[in-house]
């Protein structure tokens, strides 16, 4: 077992009946265990010329740029609305009662850059595609996706298929 695994904490009934909340915090405060996850997330990709990795609102920020700092990148922030104070992309995408959007700057990824999505979760897959159409908006290459833990139940990969090839690599798997 990797030292974060022992650290994520399962809360069942949050944030509503019958979810459970899968809490990486603990592990994102431990020192080693941050590390190590950057590490793992960085390696499979460690050849392949990432020149930015972009997270998510909040937890892939934490995340993303530390893997961004092993791959020696640059790390782009994907926003809820409103929270880039400059000319953004947007994409919006479902949950599970309504829509939501996030943005980047729309100056923060070209052609020449290839990019590394990284986030702490991935469940339905709706954020991550989003984050993939924003790649794909600002014509940069998708190089991969690295995900600390998928709900593989829930069955993101399918989700994510349907929007890019690139592969993908989950370092804990909840069946």
């Amino acid at each position: 077992m990797r030292p974060y695994e022992e650290l994520i904490v399962a809360i069942p009934d949050y944030p509503k009946p019958g979810i459970v909340f899968q809490d990486l915090t603990p592990a994102f405060a431990d020192g080693p265990s941050l590390a190590a996850m950057a590490d793992d997330l960085a390696a499979p990709f460690a050849d392949a010329g990432i020149t930015k990795v972009v997270g998510a609102e909040a937890r892939g920020f934490i995340i993303g740029a530390a893997v961004a700092l092993r791959l020696g990148a640059g790390f782009v922030p994907c926003r809820k609305p409103g929270k880039l104070p400059r000319t953004v992309l947007a994409e919006s995408y479902a949950l599970e009662y309504g829509t939501d959007t996030l943005e980047i700057h729309a100056d923060a990824l070209g052609p020449d850059d290839k990019v590394l999505i990284v986030d702490d979760l991935v469940a339905t897959g709706g954020t991550t595609t989003a984050m993939v159409r924003l790649v794909k908006a600002s014509r940069a290459q998708l190089v991969g996706l690295g995900f600390v833990m998928e709900l593989a139940f829930l069955r993101p990969r399918a989700v994510i298929a349907e929007a890019t090839d690139a592969p993908v690599v989950s370092l804990v798997t909840v069946d």
